[in-house]
């Protein structure tokens, strides 16, 4: 079912005046499963780029959704993946951690869905050869799992992700640069974690960035939830345009 919205200021937060948005599921398949993905795309204007969006553990939502109506009124072509199975509607704390701890556990799989979402985003409305992949909490750790598989992507951007690398893995295939939001009292992947990632990076040779909002924890971005942190979720967003105005 396709849905047009029409998108202001007010209600998605962007920095378009106004736009039309036209917003719909996507059914794509991955090897032998079938997944559901969300589109969203301008129609007033030549779509600027393209933007992939990762879920986060609990799945493709509202503010998955949310966030792609919120690039599509900035211009850009928004694809929010799944890498879950259309089949998979996880409601609890231990379903969440059941369908993320399963592809943290095969990386093989998680690529193999990541690369097949990546290869999809071709066949949507809209699509332009320039594409960044983003995500949060889960869905940044995503994100990082795409860079060190050597997604040929334009850029990666992780919001308060996971932030650990698997043993054997490094950034030696990244193709693009990494940029980084990420708050200083995230009891999930503390600053350690994220110095060790970026010293990872350097070492590699991989253009990075990070954005370092003190005080803010894990997951900041995430309105509604008790971290939710509005100066920090609106400093992420300005960055993450000022990331694409350059990339795409």
């Amino acid at each position: 079912m396709i849905r047009t919205i029409l998108a202001t200021t007010a209600l998605l937060g962007a920095t378009a005046a106004s736009a039309e948005i036209s917003a719909e599921y996507h059914t794509y398949t991955v090897g032998d499963r079938e997944y559901e993905g969300y589109v969203a795309t301008n129609t007033a204007i030549e779509p600027k780029g393209t933007v992939l969006i990762v879920h986060d553990w609990d799945g493709m939502t509202e503010y998955e959704e949310r966030r792609a109506e919120m690039l599509a009124a900035l211009g850009y072509t928004a694809f929010a993946i799944d890498v879950y199975g259309a089949d998979e509607n996880p409601t609890t704390t231990d379903e969440n951690r059941a369908l993320s701890g399963a592809l943290y556990g095969d990386r093989e799989e998680f690529r193999a869905r990541l690369m097949g979402s990546i290869e999809e985003a071709a066949n949507i409305t809209g699509a332009t050869d320039d594409m960044v992949m983003m995500g949060y909490c889960f869905g940044g750790a995503a994100v990082l799992e795409a860079a060190r598989a050597g997604a040929e992507l334009d850029g990666f951007v992780s919001f308060h992700g996971g932030l650990g690398t698997p043993e054997g893995q490094d950034y030696s295939a990244t193709t693009a640069p990494v940029l980084f939001f990420h708050g200083t009292a995230d009891p999930v992947s503390g600053m350690e974690d994220l110095a060790t990632v970026l010293n990872q990076l350097q070492e590699a040779g991989v253009e990075h960035g990070a954005h370092v909002f003190g005080g803010a924890r894990h997951s900041f971005t995430v309105y509604g939830s008790n971290d939710y942190d509005l100066d920090a979720d609106q400093g992420s967003w300005d960055g993450l345009q000022d990331f694409l105005a350059e990339r795409l």
